[in-house]
């Protein structure tokens, strides 16, 4: 066993350590369970927050298509994301923690009705689930070459890992373990950014070297490639942010909603500076200088550069990896979390008609750690595509609920129930339009774009119809 394996099988061991540990606290109650018991403090609510967002999209995701179009471009999805907290924080955050909710959905009803909860959780749950087969992807495109296993055994290694730690700590769990994640990973990927900056003789020389290969001479210049693509990102993670669940868990989970809002803020400079370090390795990787390029999947670079000796020493290189795989945990266990929380709370709970136990709750939510992680595991094995890209069509239905929020805490009077119905149904629908329409080469309309511009149609729609034509038939 080299020394790779053994640094990353250590911390494995010690993130189902941690689960252990607090399996007693979150085996109280639902409410201890899925949301601590809501009492998150600032520093550790913020830090919670932004190691969901530091997981499989910001290391394997942003290396990958920064390989792939040898530019930073793909760093506007921490930027994104950063600024969507931000946003959050003065907006949302407060509203949601006053709500005492569980979900993004719950609030949705406490506004529109339980028809609107309903739809709602379906989308949400659409989203989630294709962002959790996704996040299990990059963990298995790690351990695969590390462990020198095919692809279908590092699936079943991570989803089995991930299903053992969530499903006995919960939120708890994820709140420890997501401080220690984030310590491996801003020092592991930190140490391999020296070094590798070192090594290609700085900043100067890694472009010279990627502009010879066809890089745009401005490659650090995030929009130096395709605008709109790069926009695109930008918006899908701003919006995608606010009506996140999985990023938004930890707020529902802070102490007070003063607390909630600052944690949102504080999270957003932690987010920030962690895809510029990804994504210059997925450069370093590019160069060719460590590994040829063309005997590798894109996905599979930041990995195989943390496991070239030439490169790192295996030690430093083990830490670093250790680091990838602290931020996958710490976003694909909030990610699965966040299906789970929805299909316990917005479906189980909500159309069951008789009245539930806190017990049969927990066990309920307990069942469907194990449920979605069987869903996920055959799309992992099967569908796989560029991870940033198709994560991006998580965020365009994220996106509408984000718009609906919005609208729904600071324009309620413009906004109706048939509105908020048509924007995700049609809009869903949209989106996917979009992806097939691309597919076929019938037109090229970006996701993102796409379900923003048919969600405030949609919105438009509702509110003719709601105001005027069904007022004028009565």
């Amino acid at each position: 066993m080299n020394i790779y394996s053994i640094i990353i099988l250590l911390y494995f061991l010690l993130v189902m350590l941690i689960s252990l540990i607090t399996k007693n606290i979150a085996s109280k109650s639902s409410a201890d369970y899925l949301v601590a018991g809501r009492n998150l403090g600032t520093f550790v609510c913020a830090v919670v927050v932004a190691a969901e967002w530091l997981g499989g999209m910001s290391t394997i995701g942003i290396s990958e298509k920064a390989f792939k179009t040898m530019t930073l471009q793909p760093i506007l999805y921490n930027f994104a994301t950063s600024t969507g907290m931000v946003i959050i924080g003065f907006t949302v955050a407060y509203h949601y923690r006053t709500k005492n909710v569980h979900t993004v959905s719950e609030m949705l009803k406490s506004i529109f009705g339980e028809e609107i909860s309903t739809i709602s959780a379906f989308a949400f749950l659409i989203a989630y689930i294709i962002l959790s087969y996704i996040q299990l992807q990059t963990c298995a495109s790690i351990i695969a070459p590390i462990l020198k296993i095919n692809w279908t055994l590092s699936v079943l290694i991570s989803a089995a890992i991930i299903t053992f730690y969530t499903y006995i700590g919960g939120m708890y769990a994820l709140t420890i373990t997501g401080i220690i994640h984030l310590i491996a990973m801003y020092l592991g990927l930190g140490i391999a950014l020296i070094i590798g900056l070192i090594k290609v003789g700085g900043f100067s020389n890694l472009q010279s070297h990627l502009v010879n290969l066809g890089a745009p001479f401005n490659l650090y210049n995030p929009f130096s490639g395709n605008f709109s693509a790069g926009f695109s990102l930008l918006l899908g993670g701003i919006l995608g942010g606010m009506a996140g669940q999985a990023s938004i868990q930890p707020i529902f989970s802070a102490k007070d909603p003063l607390t909630a809002k600052k944690a949102a803020i504080l999270s957003a400079f932690i987010v920030s500076p962690f895809g510029i370090m990804t994504g210059l390795l997925g450069l370093i990787a590019r160069t060719g200088i460590f590994f040829d390029p063309s005997t590798i999947k894109a996905n599979e670079a930041l990995g195989t550069l943390l496991s070239t000796s030439s490169f790192i020493n295996p030690f430093f290189g083990g830490l670093a990896l250790a680091g990838v795989i602290a931020a996958i945990l710490s976003t694909v266990g909030p990610i699965n979390f966040a299906v789970v929380t929805i299909a316990t709370k917005d479906l189980y709970q909500n159309l069951s008609k008789k009245h539930k136990d806190d017990k049969k709750i927990l066990k309920t939510a307990k069942n469907l750690v194990i449920l979605i992680n069987v869903i996920t595991i055959p799309l992992a094995i099967l569908l796989r595509n560029a991870i940033l890209d198709t994560a991006y069509i998580s965020y365009a239905i994220r996106g509408i609920g984000a718009i609906v929020i919005l609208f729904a805490l600071y324009l309620k009077g413009f906004i109706t129930k048939t509105g908020v119905k048509l924007s995700f149904i049609g809009g869903i629908i949209v989106i996917f339009l979009c992806l097939l329409g691309k597919q076929m080469k019938w037109f090229n309309i970006d996701k993102t774009y796409g379900a923003i511009i048919s969600t405030l149609i949609f919105i438009v729609i509702g509110y003719i119809w709601d105001k005027f034509l069904i007022k004028s038939e009565r």
